[in-house]
């Protein structure tokens, strides 16, 4: 995995997260919810890695969903705080994930007002106008922790205090944190997160919605025997299992895995200063493992397909816009215009990574960046 740089985007397995899947497949295998014994057993596994995750995220294990992962995770908690609130207006940051921002379609189109609250240059959200955008009737505000494609940290503390003044609502799509930085710091101060599985070496198809204990939701579906309603289908028990473990070792020792992070971040930086008048980097903040690029006159889709071809695999953002070619609206929100959002790439690093594999990466970009931006100024 030397040359994968798309740990953003998804993680490969770890070793112990998969050997705890085949295992629990092997041995827990019964339906959570039957009342024999061994649905009792894989019921009393899935109980504990609920306990797992709520802890590592400082939660009350009652509070913890699981999930699909962190697009179903995203369109739970707008539905379940939606249910809650009296209010008919959502404002979500112009940096949210795809599957926020179609949440919020889908709610629009039902009759919500639906209003963007745009980033200034730094890539952070604009404190002074979301208190200009809330109003009585607004019922849910939502900002990710961690932006997927820059890497920026919301001011989520400064963001929840304005909520509470007004009694609205706070999700947090908390994807690209959890496991990177420390999400504790955060769940007291929001009403809702979410985490998937796949962006901390354990298995796709896997996450988890946090909802405040403090408020009663409707149920997604009504008498629903799985997740208290919140959604429906057998539980994958041994995918669970695997995340609990595949989440527990990526917190671990965190400050010395941020460490090593900033440590590469520093060096790619360094070994492409030669080019440093043909880029722009839109640092992301310390200890989050994306750096993001404008590479001046080169089309990032350009760069990311010469890049695979040469066996580097990075993106254009986040995947789950991959193949789409309208820029990024985080970056569009940040004042770049158009044709510089196309020049957009993103490097994610990921543990597997060692200072060679950060230098060879620079050094096959320095060489695009000269031969590229040679033949513009011919």
């Amino acid at each position: 995995m030397k040359r994968y740089f798309d740990y953003a985007a998804s993680c490969p397995i770890d070793e112990e997260a998969l050997e705890t899947y085949m295992r629990a497949s092997r041995e827990y295998f019964a339906n959570s919810t039957s009342l024999h014994d061994e649905g009792t057993k894989a019921s009393q596994l899935l109980e504990h890695c609920r306990e797992t995750l709520a802890h590592l995220i400082r939660g009350e294990a009652k509070g913890l969903y699981f999930t699909s992962g962190g697009s179903e995770g995203n369109f739970l908690a707008f539905q379940a705080l939606l249910s809650a609130h009296p209010g008919k207006h959502i404002i979500l940051s112009e940096g949210e994930h795809s599957s926020v921002r179609n949440t919020a379609m889908k709610y629009e189109a039902e009759g919500y007002r639906v209003t963007k609250l745009p980033l200034k240059e730094s890539g952070v959200v604009d404190l002074e106008v979301l208190k200009s955008l809330i109003t009585p009737d607004t019922a849910l505000v939502s900002v990710h922790h961690v932006n997927s494609e820059i890497g920026t940290i919301q001011p989520l503390r400064e963001i929840s205090r304005i909520c509470l003044e007004s009694g609205t609502f706070l999700h947090s799509d908390c994807v690209q944190s959890f496991g990177k930085i420390d999400v504790q710091q955060i769940t007291p101060y929001v009403d809702s997160l979410t985490i998937s599985s796949h962006k901390v070496f354990g298995p796709k198809g896997v996450g988890g919605l946090y909802l405040s204990t403090a408020h009663t939701y409707r149920p997604f579906l009504p008498n629903g025997v799985h997740e208290s309603g919140m959604r429906a289908g057998t539980l994958n028990v041994p995918g669970i299992a695997a995340f609990a473990v595949a989440a527990e070792k990526s917190v671990k020792n965190l400050s010395e895995k941020q460490n090593r992070i900033e440590e590469w971040k520093r060096l790619f930086m360094e070994e492409l200063s030669s080019v440093s008048d043909r880029l722009d980097f839109v640092r992301s903040n310390v200890g989050v493992p994306i750096v993001g690029m404008l590479i001046h006159h080169v089309e990032g889709q350009w760069l990311m397909l010469e890049g695979n071809r040469n066996g580097f695999h990075f993106s254009t953002g986040s995947a789950c816009q991959v193949g789409v070619q309208e820029p990024s609206l985080t970056l569009l929100s940040m004042g770049k215009t158009e044709e510089e959002a196309k020049t957009f790439i993103r490097i994610s690093f990921g543990r597997d990574h060692t200072t060679e594999d950060v230098r060879e990466l620079a050094g096959w970009l320095r060489c695009v960046i000269e031969e590229r931006t040679a033949a513009v100024v011919q």
